[in-house]
C-alpha cells in the first residue's frame, strides 16, 4: 500500500492517502495565503508515491519542481515543526509543456479532438452560431472530411455557405451572418495563438503518465503565465484533457494509489460564461472520471467560485485564509465555514479570517472514505525550489525529458483544406467526347485536368489564378488593326438589334465586303 503523503501538522500530522486521492480535492484562499507552496506540496508527495501529476504554472514558480530547494532557516524551522524528517532538499522529474510552443514541448489537439461544444465556448458563440458550427462538423464527418487544424475548419465553413441552398433540406438552415461570426472569431483565436495549438502531432495522453527510474510520477507542468492573457483558451484546453482522458482510461474501479491527479489552477475561469450545457458536461466529468482512476484537484479563492455540483464532489479540502473587508466576504466566510465538518473547539468561521500565511483548514477523506473533523494544520514546506527558474535551468530540463523531439516539427497531412481545394473533377469515363477519344487513340480536345496544388498553402496566402490565358492568333494572320477591331465591334452591336434573317444576311454581306477590302 502506498505510504501516506504528508500535507502538515496541527494537533498531529495530517495526511493524504492515496487512495483517495481520485476523490477530488480543492485548494482555495486568497491571494498570497499559500495556495501554490500545498499544492507544489501534494505534487511532490504524489509523485513520490508513483502518481504522475499534472499542473498548470499560472505565475511561472510551479517549474522550481524541476530544482531542489534552497533551504534556507524560515524552511528548515517549518520542516521540524512539520515532520520527523526535517528539510531535505529534492528536485522532481518534470516535463515541460506549453501550448504555445516557447517554454516546454508543443502541446497540440486537433479541432476535431475539441469538437464543437468546447469550440463554441472557445469562441463565445451564441445558440444559433453553435448549431451551424454543429452542423458544420456533421457536415465533415457525412464527407469524410478531416478537420486538424484552423485552415481546415476556415476552409469547411466557406463549403458550408456556398452550399448552404443544397444543404437546406438536409441539414437545416445556414445563416450567412452566423457563418460569418464563427470565421471572426476563428480570426481572433488565431490572434491569440490558436494556429501553434491546433494541429498535429497532438499528443499522446500515454506521455502525460510517465515514471522515472526511480519509479516517481511525472510532473507535468503546463507554461500558463502567458496563456492566462488568453482565459478562455487556457479553460478550455483543460476541459477538453479531462475529457479526452475520460475518454480514453479504461474504468479501474478502487486502486491504491491514482493513475494521474490533476491540479486545475484559477479553477473559477471553467465556469465564467459558461452554458449550462457545459457546467453539465464539467459536472459529468468530475463525477465520472475518479472510476478511471485520476484525481482532479480545483484550486481558486473562494470555494463559492464553483458550482454547487462539482463543489459537492470534493471531498478532500484545503482552505487558506480569506479576508473579511465587506459584508459580501463575510457572508462567504460564513458559507465556506459550514461546508466543513466541525471540530470540537475550533471555531471554523473565525479561524479562516484569522489563518496566517502557510496555515489552512484541513479536511480529508479517511480510510472509508469520510471526511475528517476539521483541523488548523501547519503546512509542511516544499522540498523543491520556491519560485522561478532561469531559462537556462529550464532549457536543460527539457533537453534531458523522455519525450524528446516528437512534438517539435509541425506535421500538415491532407485534410479539409487540402481536399475542398481541389477543383472538383468529373469520374473517369463520365465525359462522353473524352471516351469517343480514347476509344479510337486520339488525344483529348477538352485538355487534362488541372492538377492540385502539391503542397497545401499557409492560411493567408492568395490563391493563383485560375485564369486562361490569352490564345495566341493563328499561323499567317496579322494582328488586326484598331480600324478593323472598330468595324467589327460596330457591326456586332447593329447585327445583335436585327432581329430576322433577312437582317442578318444584310450584315454579313456587309461585313464580307469590309473585311476583303
Amino acid at each position: 500500500m502506498a505510504e501516506p503523503i504528508l500535507i502538515g501538522r496541527g494537533k498531529a500530522p495530517v495526511h493524504l492517502l492515496p487512495a483517495m486521492a481520485n476523490r477530488h480535492g480543492l485548494i482555495a484562499g486568497a491571494t498570497g495565503t499559500g495556495k501554490t507552496a500545498t499544492l507544489q506540496g501534494l505534487a511532490e508527495g504524489l509523485s513520490a508515491a508513483g502518481v504522475p501529476v499534472f499542473v498548470a504554472d499560472v505565475k511561472g514558480d510551479l517549474a522550481g519542481l524541476s530544482q531542489p530547494g534552497r533551504g534556507d532557516a524560515r524552511l528548515m524551522e517549518r520542516a521540524k515543526t512539520t515532520g520527523p524528517a526535517g528539510y531535505r532538499p529534492a528536485a522532481f522529474p518534470v516535463l515541460f509543456w506549453d501550448l504555445l510552443g516557447k517554454q516546454g514541448h508543443p502541446l497540440r489537439a486537433t479541432i476535431s479532438e475539441l469538437g464543437p461544444l468546447l469550440l463554441s465556448r472557445l469562441l463565445g458563440l451564441n445558440e444559433v452560431q453553435e448549431g451551424v458550427l454543429a452542423l458544420a462538423f456533421k457536415l465533415a464527418d457525412d464527407e469524410g472530411l478531416l478537420l486538424l487544424d484552423l485552415k481546415d475548419l476556415r476552409a469547411l465553413l466557406q463549403h458550408v455557405a456556398e452550399q448552404a441552398d443544397t444543404l437546406r433540406a438536409t441539414y437545416g438552415m445556414v445563416s450567412a451572418q452566423s457563418v460569418g461570426a464563427i470565421q471572426r472569431g476563428l480570426l481572433q483565436l488565431e490572434e491569440q495563438g490558436g494556429l501553434a495549438f491546433f494541429g498535429e502531432p497532438a499528443l499522446d495522453l500515454n506521455d502525460l503518465l510517465l515514471t522515472d527510474a526511480q519509479g516517481r510520477g511525472a510532473i507535468n507542468v503546463l507554461a500558463a503565465d502567458q496563456l492566462m492573457q488568453r482565459p478562455r483558451l487556457y479553460a478550455t484546453f483543460l476541459l477538453w484533457l479531462l475529457s479526452e482522458l475520460f475518454e480514453a482510461l479504461p474504468e479501474a474501479g478502487d486502486l491504491e494509489k491514482p493513475k494521474l491527479v490533476f491540479f486545475f489552477d484559477e479553477a473559477h475561469l471553467l465556469f465564467k460564461d459558461s452554458s449550462p450545457a457545459l457546467i453539465e458536461k464539467v459536472e459529468q466529468v468530475v463525477r465520472l472520471i475518479r472510476s478511471k482512476g485520476v484525481g482532479v484537484f480545483f484550486v481558486t479563492q473562494s470555494p463559492l467560485d464553483l458550482p454547487e455540483s462539482v463543489l459537492g464532489q470534493l471531498g478532500n479540502r484545503v482552505q487558506h485564509a480569506l479576508r473579511a473587508f465587506t459584508p459580501k466576504d463575510q457572508k462567504t466566510i460564513r458559507a465556506v465555514a459550514e461546508t466543513f465538518r466541525a471540530s470540537p473547539g475550533l471555531d471554523t468561521e473565525k479561524a479562516i479570517s484569522e489563518l496566517a500565511i502557510g496555515e489552512a483548514l484541513v479536511s480529508i477523506l479517511d480510510e472509508r472514505g469520510t471526511p475528517t473533523p476539521v483541523m488548523r494544520t501547519l503546512i509542511r514546506p516544499p522540498a523543491s525550489r520556491l519560485g522561478a527558474i532561469t531559462p537556462d535551468e529550464r532549457r536543460a530540463t527539457t533537453q534531458m525529458s523522455p519525450v524528446g523531439t516528437r512534438y517539435d516539427e509541425t506535421v500538415d497531412r491532407e485534410s479539409a483544406f487540402e481536399q475542398l481545394s481541389q477543383p472538383a473533377t468529373p469520374p473517369p469515363g463520365s465525359n462522353p467526347w473524352g471516351r469517343a477519344a480514347d476509344a479510337v487513340g486520339l488525344p483529348n480536345p477538352w485538355g487534362t485536368p488541372r492538377e492540385a496544388p502539391s503542397a497545401p498553402r499557409a492560411p493567408g496566402t492568395r490563391i493563383p489564378s485560375t485564369r486562361l490565358p490569352p490564345r495566341p492568333a493563328p499561323a499567317g494572320r496579322q494582328r488586326q488593326t484598331i480600324a478593323e477591331t472598330a468595324v467589327k465591334s460596330v457591326v456586332r452591336s447593329v447585327s445583335s438589334s436585327i432581329g430576322s434573317a433577312i437582317g442578318r444576311q444584310i450584315v454579313r454581306g456587309v461585313l464580307g465586303s469590309i473585311l476583303k477590302g
